[in-house]
């Protein structure tokens, strides 16, 4: 919901420069991945001990009084400070990945994560398309209110809601607790469990480095009118292309293979976000990220399926705490790098180099698919 008008509020707490609110639009998105990136690792440890139910309890009430303290802000600082204690509580839908992860046999991982996946994207769509109208009618700090009481429910709906449960792959299934240096070195022996993981970090990079300039790009191709609406337009696109497609790209991967499937994803993904940074008219950003929602938001239940497979049940925890980790790292970079490249180079360097880099972790996907072909099959 907040996303569409991040950076326009950021723009209404001070008399600033295009390129100081491109910037802060960088840092505020970003600073909230910094606290994320450190605390993940940490819950997920704790799930596997306790079980995710509590945590995600949490995180639902965290996240909701982020937001609505957000809504009282006066000065940029503020909100600065108040996204990175967001940061501790961020992790919603990753530690629901986990939840729903250890409760799934290993031969649907990817159909019922792609599930998973299209409840979250129905968020994304409906989200920012409903934050922009709240904000165009209502105001900034309104709609900051008004979400946070989602999150209250949301927490309610979790501690009520939910009975957790995990189900035994066979009857001899290991009950050994692992260390946090076993499960590092079990991440560093398989060298494609390894390179899935770091092209989480990736992906996001890519995913977020157009997020805290869109309204500002919207806004400059189509004008200042209803702007707030627009840019949920723009963001709910790519919410819409995961939304219909995610869910039969994970069947997919269960079928033909995740790291083959998660390669052909990196290639499309680059190919589509290329001609952004030439688009002249809202139609032709709203295709392409349409199109970017398909292949982009195809890889999350690919890669989390393969992880499902590759890491003990006992251990799955603290291996996708890791990996959310890393796609906070790059949920943090991304931004940082996108608002500094938008504010030197100009809006187009930033669909152009982010296309580079998806080219490029194809490639190296690629050569680790032949190099290791052992490790990317569907039977570990």
């Amino acid at each position: 919901m907040v996303q569409p008008f991040l950076s326009l509020y950021i723009d209404t707490l001070g008399n600033f420069s295009d390129e100081y609110v491109q910037t802060w639009s960088g840092f505020i998105f970003s600073i909230t991945f910094v606290s994320a990136f450190l605390f993940s690792p940490i819950w997920g440890k704790v799930g596997d001990r306790i079980g995710r139910k509590p945590i995600l309890v949490v995180f639902a009430f965290g996240l909701g009084l982020s937001l609505l303290l957000m809504g009282f802000v006066t000065s940029i600082l503020q909100l600065f400070f108040l996204r990175l204690f967001m940061g501790v509580f961020t992790g919603f839908i990753s530690l629901s990945q986990a939840l729903i992860s250890t409760q799934t046999s290993k031969r649907v991982a990817g159909k019922v994560l792609g599930t998973l996946q299209t409840g979250s994207i129905t968020g994304t769509l409906m989200g920012p398309l409903l934050g922009g109208i709240l904000a165009d009618l209502f105001g900034y700090q309104s709609t900051f209110k008004w979400l946070s009481l989602v999150l209250f429910i949301s927490s309610l709906l979790v501690l009520f809601g939910i009975k957790e449960f995990t189900i035994q792959e066979d009857s001899a299934i290991d009950q050994t607790r692992y260390t946090s240096r076993q499960v590092l070195l079990h991440i560093l022996r398989q060298p494609v469990l390894l390179l899935i993981m770091l092209m989480s970090m990736i992906v996001q990079i890519a995913n977020f480095s157009i997020q805290p300039i869109l309204p500002l790009f919207v806004g400059e191709i189509h004008g200042s009118a209803n702007i707030a609406f627009f840019s949920g337009l723009a963001f709910s696109a790519s919410g819409l292309g995961n939304l219909l497609f995610s869910r039969r790209i994970g069947r997919l991967g269960d079928r033909h293979g995740y790291v083959k499937l998660l390669t052909v994803m990196l290639i499309l993904a680059a190919v589509v976000y290329f001609p952004g940074g030439f688009v002249t008219a809202l139609w032709q950003l709203i295709i392409l990220r349409f199109l970017m929602g398909i292949f982009i938001g195809g890889v999350i239940p690919l890669r989390i399926a393969y992880i499902r497979q590759a890491a003990p049940i006992e251990m799955q925890g603290e291996v996708l705490g890791y990996n959310t980790s890393l796609r906070f790292f790059g949920n943090m970079i991304g931004p940082m790098l996108g608002a500094a490249i938008s504010a030197s180079l100009g809006y187009s360097a930033v669909f152009l180099s982010t296309a580079s880099l998806l080219l490029i972790s194809a490639l190296i996907m690629i050569y680790a698919i032949k190099r290791h072909p052992e490790y990317t099959v569907n039977s570990l």
